[in-house]
């Protein structure tokens, strides 16, 4: 069960949308920024959504939801759905956690430290401060099992992704992808800038809980090394 804490956020106006012929989409994104208080009614809904035979997947997304059902004659009831579970959801936000992320920052951990630091006229250390000192906060799973979205990313660290990913990015690696920053639970092909590596494991097939973090969490990068 999503648990919430009090905080009050504005009303408003959704789209909601068919995806193929099993799926719908709700997006309140046209009509909103992007917003936690908004991310935590998606997750809540997402959340209600899951105990119903008809639902195949609730997939939360950046401040949209989409919905997959087992047969499309469930879509028009899934519609009403949608609309009474929008009004009737909960002003609140999700309660969180804070999570610290020890990192290895540069070296061979972190191959474009330099070269984000030098596309922002800043020394290495001083990228390894501005990406640490931030508190960021995880809105949704999604690319790989247990990769996080994180919003917060400091504007003067935002970095074009590579002009030819790699082949094999390390699981661990932490890296910079345009004005988000994020961790790669499993070695896979990516395009990010990767400055850092970490040791602990985001993704767990074997555990209760396979994912080290959920929506709402909060999450900080803690420097233990740092190699120029």
């Amino acid at each position: 069960m999503i648990s919430v804490s009090h905080r009050l956020m504005p009303v408003l106006q959704t789209s909601i949308y068919p995806l193929g012929e099993r799926a719908l989409v709700l997006d309140p994104a046209p009509q909103a920024a992007l917003s936690w208080a908004l991310q935590s009614k998606l997750c809540w809904i997402a959340e209600q959504l899951r105990h119903l035979p008809s639902v195949e997947e609730a997939i939360p997304g950046m401040n949209n939801l989409t919905i997959v059902v087992r047969e499309s004659r469930h879509l028009k009831a899934l519609q009403a759905k949608l609309d009474d579970l929008w009004h009737s959801a909960p002003t609140e936000e999700l309660d969180s956690r804070t999570i610290e992320i020890p990192v290895s920052y540069g070296g061979e951990a972190g191959p474009d430290l330099h070269a984000v630091a030098k596309y922002h006229s800043l020394s290495p250390e001083e990228v390894v401060k501005l990406h640490s000192q931030v508190c960021y906060r995880v809105f949704f799973i999604g690319f790989q099992p247990g990769f996080a979205y994180l919003d917060g990313l400091p504007e003067t660290l935002h970095t074009p992704r590579l002009a030819t990913p790699r082949l094999e990015v390390p699981a661990g690696s932490v890296g910079i992808g345009g004005e988000q920053t994020g961790i790669y639970p499993l070695a896979s092909p990516g395009g990010w800038q990767i400055i850092g590596q970490t040791k602990e494991m985001l993704f767990d097939p074997k555990s209760e809980h396979p994912n080290l973090l959920k929506p709402g969490d909060r999450v900080r990068f803690t420097p233990v090394e740092i190699c120029l």
